[in-house]
């Protein structure tokens, strides 16, 4: 009997497992934690919602039937981004909004297939970070709030203006060459006298704005800015990469109400190339010369971004 008895309880059975749970459901959890898991949620149930609402049996046909051999310019564009990503931590959005950009991809779907890529992404890097204790709770809460807001002024300013894009996609490329100035100074700069930085909400609408309205950006404004200002690296890189699922979740789901799921085939090819590149990327992160990646990337930027201008300038006249 005392052996039935073992086999019907599994705390009996799987101790260990049984010890884990409780101690993993038991143990004390910071606010910011609360966030992150409250956050996990809403977005899980958004996409649960996305997936059971469209993706019925025709729509799942109807999508087989529409893939075709564009889907291998945004699997070398997510591929490319990721690797860029990947060897200097900064430069996904920016990286593949020009290539989405140059291929003919308007600034609205370009951003909106960027910013849907980078949720898995970015939410992933920060809940390592999270784990790690990288997370500065304090300067966290005061990026979130202001960084979403942004990102959602920001995606809805840029799909109501579709109907510019035209107009919108050389003033895209104006604001991506200056990131990729950006990127060139910041390899080139020396250490530079720390300044007091007082106003860092400000800082984080300012980020999510322009980032949802270039497709990037996020990291290199708001990271370079506070770590110029005094602030410690580790921290304020994890803090802005956390930060940044919220903002990347919030222009994603801003962009998606205003202008639907037309370009699924974008965003599928970013997170195929994106998950191919990912760990080789992280083999190479250690090998390749850092300053002269970063200074091949905002050059090879700044390029893409001059032709898009000048293919765009006659708009104008």
């Amino acid at each position: 009997m005392s052996t039935n008895s073992e086999f019907s309880d599994p705390k009996s059975r799987f101790p260990s497992l049984s010890k884990a749970v409780q101690t993993i459901w038991k143990r004390d959890r910071s606010i910011t934690e609360v966030i992150i898991h409250i956050s996990n949620a809403l977005a899980l149930m958004i996409v649960g919602h996305l997936l059971f609402s469209y993706l019925t049996a025709e729509n799942v046909i109807a999508i087989f039937n529409s893939v075709n051999s564009e889907i291998l310019y945004y699997v070398l564009g997510g591929f490319i981004a990721q690797m860029i990503d990947g060897a200097l931590g900064m430069a996904y959005g920016v990286t593949a909004t020009t290539f989405l950009l140059s291929v003919g991809i308007s600034p609205a779907a370009a951003s909106a297939s960027v910013h849907a890529s980078e949720v898995f992404t970015s939410g992933v890097s920060g809940y390592m970070h999270l784990k790690f204790g990288n997370v500065n709770s304090k300067l966290f809460k005061t990026l979130v709030i202001p960084g979403v807001i942004g990102a959602i002024l920001g995606a809805y300013l840029l799909s109501n203006l579709e109907q510019y894009a035209g107009y919108i996609k050389p003033i895209v490329s104006v604001y991506t060459l200056f990131l990729g100035a950006i990127i060139i100074r910041k390899a080139l700069r020396k250490r530079q006298e720390k300044k007091a930085l007082k106003r860092v909400g400000w800082l984080a609408l300012f980020g999510g704005y322009l980032d949802s309205i270039g497709g990037g950006g996020w990291g290199p404004i708001v990271s370079s800015t506070l770590i110029a200002s005094g602030r410690h690296p580790k921290y304020t890189i994890g803090s802005v990469n956390l930060t940044e699922f919220f903002v990347s979740l919030a222009s994603s789901v801003t962009f998606f109400m205003v202008i639907g799921l037309g370009y699924w085939q974008v965003i599928a090819g970013l997170i195929l190339g994106g998950v191919v590149a990912a760990p080789i990327a992280a083999k190479l992160a250690n090998k390749l010369p850092v300053k002269a990646m970063m200074i091949l990337v905002g050059i090879v930027i700044i390029i893409v971004s001059l032709r898009q201008i000048i293919l765009g300038a006659p708009k104008f006249f």
